[in-house]
């Protein structure tokens, strides 16, 4: 039973919708719009929305969104089939309104699609129904039944058949010798068992034929295994012992061992050369490895070739015909500059899956549009991924820090972020950097050491302090400190400890607290029950992952599996997940940057900071067109 199904406009007109199960679309349908169709991500048809699962179809021609809502519970297999015969006969039947690509006449238009809708839901649900089992086949229906009994009975003098043996290496040598052997362990008198009487089976038939043309035609069949040896001899042994003349001076006739000429031209071919052979250039460089494509190396073989179909002026007319956007674009025109872009993604650290549901979505955008004039369908297919890598990484929500902080301000609270990650990706690190950025905007922080467990965790957080209260002394800003330092030691609760840091900043007037936390592997249940307890007891403002850009999928991997262990390991009833991404190591990267399109993609988390090197002065904002365009380049 579907709950609804509804038809709009890509801008926002209803033009019909179908209301079963459910009393409204209006929520599971908004949350579709924003989470994929704004965010670029229709890759899949399907999405999910609390109890319910949405399927949907784009049509790019005219600019319209089929949506159809069932229970996730439910096993539909006529969706798909349901949602493409509507798609077709809405289109046709009203394809003069839709054309007019106007918000007023598709307003005054009348969609009566009530009964139509009906038929195709009757007709889907009544093609989906449960076939009833074939029956077991009897055994007088089968071939085995029907075979005569005569055909069974073995003739004396004549052995069963035996099974196709696998070939040994001494029969690979043998040649045709296997087939002479045959026909001389066969007897000739086998073959006059029809004259007897004896019926003779279809197959006993065809190897008794066999067996007479290998007796046949066996005996000028020559062996070709053998190979034939030169009849030239082999010198065998060491040559005499080359004489050096005192001083180390030899004759030049001594030292050439060229092959003999005739008439100036050798007699034997000569040989390759050694560059080629061991893959040197002149020089003793390494050639290039040559990577163009057939095309390009047939071009490159017959530059001055003459075209023999086309003439320059029919050279020309080509040219504009395809350039001209003549017709709408089809999957088969994009699937060769799809598989081009996904292989290009993937080599630039995008994760596989992921690089496989953006050129999906891409396809999905484009199908059925009309190409614009003077454009070809790589600068089209281009041109579409590049926007929707940009969507895709503006984050859904805003995450300003600096705004949140005086909001927090103006309620006399401490503004307060957690950092969470695996081991070694650089928490403390980017820790100070965040702090450092923080006291420049004029704001006091309060470092909270709940790194209970790594050695030395406790006095690298000690040494950034003092080095940034170095910077920002409290002589300064007027006696105030600044920067502060919250610990109590090893082996105690981080938990605990982030709390009573929490208390120690709303008493002492710090504006920021940041919670270092120790790092633990996604798959560790007892310390993400940890973390997660740290962040449902102190309820902090942001909760920020640290990831390193350099592992690629890796850290996909790890973000998606702290989220879901977060949420696992929360004793809330509506746990707090990860709210954004400090992307670390970027300097590290050169232009595979992937990892920042992965990571935002898979979780829909924005990147926060980034870190590109190793000062306090080394953190950046995420610019989502810089990125694309080192990602896009070749």
């Amino acid at each position: 039973m579907l709950d609804f199904f509804t038809i709009f406009s890509k801008g926002g007109l209803v033009l019909w919708c179908f209301q079963g199960v459910s009393d409204s679309c209006t929520g599971p349908v908004n949350a579709l719009i924003r989470s994929v169709l704004l965010q670029e991500r229709g890759g899949n048809n399907s999405f999910t929305h609390e109890a319910l699962t949405l399927k949907y179809k784009l049509d790019n021609q005219f600019e319209l969104v089929f949506v159809v809502g069932f229970q996730k519970i439910l096993t539909l297999t006529y969706v798909d089939k349901l949602i493409d015969d509507v798609h077709r006969l809405f289109r046709d039947k009203y394809r003069t309104e839709i054309q007019q690509q106007s918000a007023l006449s598709l307003l005054n238009g009348t969609f009566d699609f009530q009964n139509d809708f009906l038929r195709l839901l009757r007709e889907a649900e009544e093609s989906s129904k449960v076939r009833v089992p074939a029956t077991m086949k009897k055994y007088e229906d089968s071939e085995k039944a029907k075979k005569p009994v005569r055909s069974m009975i073995e003739t004396r003098g004549e052995k069963p058949k035996e099974k196709a043996k696998k070939k040994t290496k001494g029969a690979k040598k043998e040649g045709l010798d296997a087939p002479l052997a045959t026909s001389k362990t066969v007897p000739a008198e086998k073959s006059v068992g029809a004259e007897n009487g004896v019926e003779l089976s279809k197959e006993e038939l065809i190897r008794r034929k066999r067996e007479e043309f290998i007796q046949k035609h066996g005996k000028g069949i020559e062996k070709s295994g053998k190979s034939t040896k030169s009849d030239a001899p082999k010198e065998k042994g060491k040559k005499a012992p080359r004489v050096w003349a005192p001083g180390g001076c030899v004759n030049k006739e001594d030292l050439d061992y060229s092959a003999p000429t005739t008439n100036g031209a050798p007699d034997v071919p000569p040989p390759e050369d050694i560059n080629l052979i061991r893959g040197t250039g002149p020089g003793g460089q390494l050639q290039d490895l040559d990577c163009s494509s057939s095309d390009d190396e047939g071009a490159a073989q017959s530059p001055t070739k003459p075209s023999a179909t086309k003439g320059t002026l029919g050279g020309m007319f080509g040219m504009l015909k395809g350039l001209v956007g003549s017709k709408s674009l089809s999957r088969e025109d994009m699937e060769s500059v799809l598989d081009k872009m996904r292989d290009h993604l993937i080599a630039k650290n995008v994760a596989a899956d992921i690089a496989v549901q953006l050129c999906e979505s891409v396809a999905n955008k484009l199908e059925g549009k009309v190409m614009g004039t003077f454009s070809t369908v790589t600068s089209t297919v281009k041109q579409a991924l590049q926007e929707s890598l940009v969507q895709i990484l503006q984050p859904q929500r805003r995450v300003d820090m600096l705004r949140d902080i005086m909001d927090a301000q103006r309620h006399q609270r401490p503004y307060v972020v957690t950092f969470c990650g695996v081991n070694g990706v650089g928490k403390s690190t980017n820790l100070a950097k965040i702090s450092f950025w923080l006291l420049e905007n004029g704001f006091s922080v309060l470092i909270a050491a709940c790194d209970t467990f790594r050695a030395g965790a406790v006095e690298q957080l000690r040494t950034h302090a003092r080095r940034l209260s170095v910077l920002h002394p409290p002589e300064s800003h007027g006696g105030r400190t600044m920067v502060h330092l919250f610990e109590r030691g090893y082996g105690k609760d981080a938990a605990g400890i982030a709390m009573e840091a929490i208390a120690f900043a709303r008493n002492q007037g710090f504006d920021v607290v940041l919670v270092d936390t120790a790092g633990r592997m996604q798959d560790n249940a007892p310390l993400m029950t940890a973390l997660a307890k740290l962040i449902t007891v102190n309820t902090p403002d942001l909760v920020l992952f640290v990831g390193e850009a350099l592992v690629g999928n890796e850290a996909v991997d790890q973000l998606v599996k702290f989220n879901r262990a977060l949420a696992d390991h929360s004793m809330a009833q509506t746990p707090r997940l990860i709210d954004g991404i400090v992307l670390t190591k970027f300097d590290t990267i050169d232009d595979k940057v992937g990892a920042a399109i992965s990571m935002t993609y898979i979780t829909s988390k924005p990147i926060v900071f980034v870190g590109t090197g190793q000062t306090y002065c080394d953190l950046r904002s995420l610019n989502a067109k810089a990125v694309v365009a080192a990602l896009m380049k070749a």
